[in-house]
């Protein structure tokens, strides 16, 4: 399991980042991720990565709405990416 690196709060996010953005190539918002993201956390959101110079997709971070305490908005993190992951 990855652990959480980091957790801003932005506009209407918290944003739980799990690896650093600079390990990527390209960063993506992918609708695929939209069901496991909604199934804990309404209105969140996943963005992957393929990290660099490999075919690799990664959780970079995960949005979840600002309306959730931190707290909770870090353990509905971690709950996405282990169903994405596992």
């Amino acid at each position: 399991m990855t652990d959480v690196q980091k957790l801003e709060t932005e506009d209407q996010y918290h944003h739980v980042r799990f690896r650093a953005p600079d390990r990527f190539d390209e960063i993506r918002t992918p609708d695929w991720a939209k069901n496991a993201a909604e199934s804990v956390s309404e209105g969140s959101e996943v963005r992957t990565g393929k990290v660099k110079d490999g075919d690799d997709w990664e959780v970079e971070s995960v949005l979840i709405p600002k309306e959730v305490d931190e707290d909770e908005a870090r353990s509905d993190a971690k709950q996405i990416v282990e169903k994405i992951e596992s």
